[in-house]
């Protein structure tokens, strides 16, 4: 049976790569922008689940500028908490499931990384402060409800990692990179289609479902961001990758305080969802590929 999808969220890496993906599957998705459906109102958000009808609520759009966040609390909660919180329960009430993506910024990074899903929670900032009352919101409105923690999202557009460090070495500036955070790259694309190939289970399973709850998903390996950085000029530029100098958290200082080493375990992907994910080294491989590929 063709699972009706109801997505929130178009422009964003995930949303595009959900659209990308979703003919490849048995889905029929119908996906809302800022204009449909505007997670700052979240009554009207909760209005176009029961418009629509769903089997499945995909929450891929949220506040993700980190530091923007810090000064912008309210906007932060009401799109990442108040909102998925609404959208869950209009999705029980129409007998749908809802998966929600949140954040390893939910943990602090002080220790005892890799982080399991019931690892005590402790964020830094308002971004991860309000991804995890999202998580709670959703949870205690649907009780067949999946909160998703990714990371490092990265990907062919969009705004990233990956296409910022490609900008700037091609502005030819110095480079300079944090070398004392540590985490998992999550390449969008493999984060859509694990969320694609769920989307029939989820959608057929009962309150209860050991599917539901909080799930990690990342690629497997961890890296800093300044290792990261130069295993993105090394698949993209060869011999002409720039140097890569190495800074601190502590000289480079930002309005939000991010986690040294949030580094999420995936145990449970693979015990509950039968999911191996590949190294992000591969992912990263394809997703320059398509840049390189780009007009």
């Amino acid at each position: 049976m063709t699972v009706k999808i109801l997505q929130f969220g178009t422009t964003g890496q995930l949303g595009v790569e959900l659209l990308r993906q979703a003919p490849g599957h048995d889905v029929a998705v119908t996906a809302l922008g800022r204009a449909e459906a505007d997670l700052t109102d979240p009554a009207a958000a909760a209005a176009a689940v029961a418009a629509h009808r769903p089997d499945l609520v995909v929450i891929a759009a949220a506040h993700t500028a980190v530091d923007l966040a810090e000064s912008e609390r309210d906007l932060a909660f009401a799109i990442n908490a108040e909102a998925p919180g609404a959208i869950a329960e209009a999705a029980a009430k129409v007998g749908a499931a809802v998966v929600n993506v949140s954040t390893d910024y939910v943990f602090d990074g002080a220790g005892g990384a890799p982080y399991a899903e019931d690892a005590a929670t402790n964020p830094l900032g308002v971004y991860g402060a309000s991804k995890l009352a999202g998580e709670r919101a959703v949870a205690a409105a649907n009780p067949r409800a999946l909160s998703i923690r990714t990371s490092w999202v990265v990907s062919p557009h969009g705004r990233n990692f990956i296409r910022t460090m490609l900008r700037v070495a091609a502005a030819g500036n110095p480079l300079k990179v944090v070398d004392d955070q540590s985490g998992r790259p999550t390449s969008a694309a493999d984060l859509a289609g694990f969320i694609l190939s769920q989307a029939p289970a989820l959608a057929a399973a009962p309150a209860g479902d050991p599917r539901f709850g909080v799930v990690h998903f990342a690629n497997a390996g961890e890296v800093t961001w300044r290792g990261f950085a130069q295993a993105i000029f090394a698949e993209a530029l060869g011999d002409a990758a720039p140097d890569v100098a190495a800074t601190t958290t502590a000289e480079y200082v930002t309005p939000a305080k991010r986690p040294l080493r949030a580094t999420m375990d995936l145990g449970r992907l693979e015990r509950d969802f039968g999911v191996t994910p590949r190294d992000w080294r591969d992912a990263l491989r394809d997703i320059v590929a398509e840049l390189k590929s780009a007009p």
